[in-house]
């Protein structure tokens, strides 16, 4: 009898082991965001309108049709005049840009902003376990994140992922490979690093479908530290509690939307076709199918299940009017994170989604003062809500991208801490322009400086003339 006992107890200490092994294990997985750091470059890189002008006055290949163009868009999109460009236009070098333009201009941003990101979190180089590097169009030998390594020392054994082509939807799959690499490995750092080199595609030719790049894209990057080290969870600022990733490169009009080629001149560019707004529609609606269901209450699925259900009853007997059902993401998010493509990206998601201005203010915020920055974009609107304190313990942030191939990538946070105290020290890429933001005025002076190109006429006009109004 007592030996059947002792056989029934150490089944149950067995079972119970098994469960606290799972258990701990678990907790093991789980991503945080130690840190980050967005990068600001120099104010003499700072593409204010007058030398805007003065960069398409130079590019010979562009006629008045090309300059009206060019204007309409610049007007349109919903940039500044603070935004930055790469060093090598200030110097005249864009028509003939070389390998070491695009490497000075990834060097600055990882000895500024890696430097800082350490520095202030105390992690040491040889503290790292993981390195991921993204950068779009730019691939060297030795590979960027190698560069990284040889300058910090990092150890032999560092887990490194280099990532090219994946476009501004990128920080994202890292974070990704990130986790999935947590899953294998204990108490483990890793360092992300999200940029884009603008050097070696800045586009001189004529054709409009790549001029629109100049237009949107800006320099700019960001570093993060992430950690599933349960000794540093009280001082991580966020958790990550899903992601989702959605491609669409089997389709042939989302696998031509977004291209690095050249024109019909050999001249090298960034192609954004009209096929764009469709793919990335059919890309957004088809994330959200899977990640609403992890992210939002049950209650508000059942609310929209039901009048999908009564919509479908009803439309064979009667004509339907008004809108569509939506689901309301506020229900489960606290702060949208949203891709800065553009303006016009922005409005999109904003009408989908059914959000306010208010929702939409980090977004525009950071698109007028800091453009595009491809994959680095997500994080300067992050430390935009940080810097207005918008962020509080136990918030959700949804984050939501979309990338060349075409994919729309998306993922929830939660706010560990509070964030944004001034007695953090923490270097925020807002901290010398927050106060005057929201700004009331995003229009741009390129209309009021340039619109006299709207009334030329092709027969009579003279580049010259710009020389008058620079």
């Amino acid at each position: 009898m007592g030996l059947l006992m002792l056989m029934y107890a150490s089944s149950i200490l067995y079972l119970v082991f098994i469960v606290w092994r799972k258990i701990d294990q678990r907790r093991d997985k789980d991503c945080y965001i130690l840190d980050y750091q967005c990068y600001k470059p120099t104010d003499d890189r700072m593409l204010d309108t007058g030398f805007c002008g003065e960069l398409i006055r130079r590019t010979k290949n562009l006629g008045l049709l090309e300059y009206k163009f060019l204007l309409k868009a610049i007007v349109s999109s919903g940039i500044g005049e603070q935004t930055y460009g790469p060093r090598m236009v200030f110097a005249g070098r864009e028509a003939n840009p070389s390998l070491a333009d695009g490497l000075v201009e990834m060097d600055e941003f990882f000895h500024d902003s890696v430097q800082k990101l350490l520095d202030r979190s105390g992690i040491a180089p040889s503290q790292i376990d993981v390195l991921v590097v993204n950068v779009s169009m730019l691939a060297c030998i030795p590979s960027l994140s190698a560069r990284i390594i040889n300058r910090y020392k990092l150890r032999h054994d560092v887990k490194v992922f280099n990532l090219t082509g994946m476009g501004c939807s990128a920080s994202l799959i890292s974070v990704d490979i990130v986790r999935n690499v947590f899953k294998s490995y204990k108490n483990a750092n890793a360092l992300l690093v999200t940029s884009e080199s603008l050097s070696s595609n800045w586009y001189c030719g004529n054709d409009r479908s790549m001029i629109l790049s100049n237009c949107l894209f800006r320099s700019g990057g960001c570093v993060m530290l992430l950690t599933n080290n349960r000794a540093l969870k009280g001082r991580a600022m966020f958790k990550l509690k899903c992601l989702v990733r959605t491609h669409h490169g089997a389709r042939d009009e989302s696998y031509g939307c977004c291209l690095q080629k050249e024109d019909d001149k050999g001249l090298p560019g960034f192609h954004l076709g009209k096929t764009l707004p469709k793919a990335a529609t059919r890309a957004f609606i088809d994330n959200l199918k899977e990640i609403a269901p992890k992210i939002l209450p049950a209650r508000e699925l059942l609310r929209y299940g039901a009048m999908t259900l009564v919509r479908k009853m009803r439309q064979g007997s009667a004509k339907l009017s008004g809108p569509r059902p939506a689901m309301d993401f506020r229900t489960g998010v606290d702060h949208f994170c949203i891709h800065t493509g553009g303006k016009a990206v922005i409005d999109g998601i904003g009408a989908n989604l059914q959000l306010s201005e208010h929702d939409l203010e980090p977004a525009r915020m950071t698109l007028h003062r800091f453009g595009n920055t491809s994959a680095s974009s997500l994080w300067y609107v992050l430390a935009y809500m940080e810097a207005k304190r918008r962020l509080k313990r136990g918030n959700r942030v949804f984050m939501i991208s979309f990338g060349a191939g075409f994919k729309c990538n998306s993922c929830l946070w939660e706010v560990v801490r509070d964030l944004g105290n001034e007695e953090e020290g923490k270097g925020n890429v807002w901290e010398d322009c927050i106060e005057s933001y929201p700004s009331k005025n995003l229009v741009n002076p390129f209309m009021e400086k340039y619109g006299w190109i709207n009334q030329e006429e092709p027969s009579t006009f003279n580049t010259d003339s710009l020389l008058r109004y620079n």
